[in-house]
């Protein structure tokens, strides 16, 4: 609680670095703020041509299949990947002031979700230029699932970004292990196409009930599997606590380190 509470005092201060990062991320670029849309875009328009044409996945409108699982997929990775430096990039700041050390993952994860949270906006409106439809009654646990995943990606850049302040190697692993992570990921199809002797590697993942979530909503237009919600909230709850311990562990060497 005294966590809590001091990371609410700080609240304004995570504001200001969320404003920040929005602000500094294209700056200088033609396109500016556009690339939030348009990385995804091409993300999927390569994905699409691979796996719908070459790969033959055989899913029906493989692009909203794909869509809808792939935007959470570059707001997890892009949380942990980019997060893990968060705190050895601000290391100035960690030296010379106080705050609680947990504002800058707080404000690094929120931050991609806004971007995530953006790029939704793009698959609404393809959804109602194709006439493909929504159910709104699956719509309404939208923010659970978006709740339980930024626990997740937040629990992750916590734990991840407090190892490489000693551990600098870490930032680099990270991306070959969210390469590998990806696919095995439900990502690019789906778990019912998983060969039942790997599909305990899948059951153990915690980005498998999420992705399942976001794809139950937008894709099969259903209120996802309340098995499929238990099982992400679990995932989540397990991780971010994680996260925190090692966290809370380990910050009070962070400027000995720095």
């Amino acid at each position: 609680m005294k966590i809590l509470r001091e990371i609410y005092a700080y609240r304004q201060m995570i504001f200001s670095l969320i404003k920040r990062d929005l602000r500094g991320r294209y700056k200088g670029s033609f396109l500016g703020f556009l690339w939030t849309f348009l990385n995804p875009l091409f993300q999927l328009i390569v994905y699409t041509i691979v796996f719908s044409n070459i790969m033959r996945a055989g899913y029906e409108d493989y692009y909203l299949f794909l869509f809808v699982a792939l935007i959470p997929w570059i707001f997890f990775s892009t949380s942990v990947i980019g997060g893990a430096s968060c705190i050895w990039a601000q290391k100035d700041m960690v030296n010379k002031i106080y705050f609680p050390r947990e504002v800058l993952p707080i404000a690094h994860v929120t931050c991609q979700l806004v971007n995530m949270l953006l790029s939704f906006l793009v698959v609404f409106a393809v959804i109602l230029v194709t006439g493909y439809g929504i159910n709104p009654a699956a719509v309404f646990y939208l923010p659970v699932i978006i709740f339980v995943e930024y626990l997740l990606a937040l629990g992750l850049t916590m734990l991840a970004s407090a190892v490489t302040v000693f551990l600098r190697d870490i930032e680099y692993i990270l991306g070959i292990l969210m390469m590998a992570w990806q696919f095995l990921s439900p990502v690019m199809y789906g778990v019912d196409i998983v060969p039942e002797e790997v599909r305990p590697v899948f059951a153990v993942n915690p980005m498998t009930p999420v992705l399942a979530a976001y794809r139950d909503i937008f894709y099969y237009k259903k209120i996802p599997d309340i098995g499929t919600l238990v099982r992400a909230v679990m995932f989540g709850a397990v991780v971010l606590i994680i996260g925190v311990l090692v966290f809370e562990y380990l910050k009070k060497h962070f400027s000995e380190e720095m």
